[in-house]
């Protein structure tokens, strides 16, 4: 799990700056202000507190049109494609249609669901090869609509039909869950300034402490949800693995500790540079494996990640604020010599 925070974190940070500029434009180079990231966590927290209570269709369809939305949106950012690589992208889902119709056909019981989603899938399979021909002859420029709507169909077809099999964990769900905290993270992370992150850190690790610790609420809300199969978490084994008389013992990590993470490290990156990004990312899993490590030798239950993360990353910037403000005050004092010197020639001469 610590080495998943640190890839996920990783990616984040080198594909920020690729993405920034063009997800800005999108926001009209909005940013988030104190009071959005204090409205931002009491969202977070109100949508934890109540999602227990909410029937289970509606979470599904809560989480699964989101997740859509954001697949969609992120597409079709990204669009505008040459007519090669557009092609290869409709070639590729063409393909997943495909091959995951096939194996529902082939391997999956026949029930209404499998049925349906199978043939969905088939037909997607159809469409992007269509688009493939399509590319061939247009001319459009810009962003394609078309290319935008296969990756949200194609994960709505697969939730429908693998969701209820072995097939979608752990792989397909950790896939999604990986695929989903990295775009939120960028999403998300263009709208932050260093000033903002300060208080959103504090306030969530907050939020957490009192959900996981003193309520309870977070871990039930996430049991919840992940008891549909949703992609809100990524569950990995611990190495070596651990064997219970259930099968093999799994850690899971919610998104919104990678979104955390990733979150803090890209803001590190707009502030420091790329160095010290990467060091608070490393800082990050080394604190996280550590609290991981305790956690699995005693029986303490769960924990709040945002305070195994945050300890990881607040000495980094602690340490390059102390060295920045030392290099400021020598490039002072060198100043105040400089001109002292030159003040006493001035005299002499």
């Amino acid at each position: 799990m610590p080495l998943a925070l640190f890839a996920i974190t990783i990616v984040a940070v080198f594909l920020n700056k690729r993405v920034e500029s063009k997800l800005k434009t999108s926001f009209e180079e909005r940013e988030f202000r104190a009071r959005d990231a204090v409205l931002f966590v009491i969202m977070i927290t109100v949508a934890v507190s109540l999602i227990v209570f909410l029937p289970q269709l509606a979470i599904v369809t809560l989480f699964v049109s989101s997740y859509s939305a954001l697949l969609f949106t992120f597409s079709y950012f990204f669009s505008n494609l040459k007519r090669r690589m557009a092609q290869l992208f409709a070639f590729l889902f063409g393909v997943a249609g495909i091959l995951g119709g096939a194996l529902a056909f082939l391997a999956l019981p026949s029930t209404i669901p499998v049925y349906y989603g199978s043939l969905g899938l088939f037909g997607l399979a159809v469409s992007a090869l269509l688009v493939v021909l399509y590319e061939q002859k247009t001319t459009k420029n810009g962003g394609r609509w078309y290319l935008a709507l296969l990756p949200p169909i194609l994960f709505v077809l697969l939730f429908l039909v693998y969701s209820p099999t072995s097939y979608w964990f752990p792989v397909l769900m950790n896939t999604y869950g990986v695929v989903f905290a990295i775009l939120i993270t960028l999403y998300l992370s263009s709208l932050f300034t260093w000033k903002v992150t300060y208080i959103f850190a504090a306030l969530l690790t907050m939020m957490d402490i009192i959900l996981v610790l003193f309520t309870g609420v977070m871990v039930t809300a996430a049991t919840h949800v992940a008891g549909l199969g949703l992609p809100v978490l990524i569950s990995l084994p611990t190495i070596p693995l651990v064997v219970t008389a259930d099968g093999i013992r799994y850690l899971s990590l919610g998104l919104g500790d990678f979104f955390f993470a990733g979150t803090l490290a890209t803001q590190t990156l707009k502030k420091f540079g790329k160095k010290t990004a990467i060091a608070s990312a490393i800082a990050m899993t080394i604190s996280f494996g550590v609290f991981e490590v305790f956690l699995l030798s005693t029986d303490f239950g769960a924990f709040p990640g945002t305070v195994m993360i945050i300890c990881g990353w607040i000495p980094i910037i602690a340490w390059k604020l102390l060295a920045e403000r030392k290099t400021k005050s020598n490039g002072t004092k060198e100043n105040k010599l400089e001109k002292g010197v030159s003040v006493l020639t001035e005299q002499g001469a």
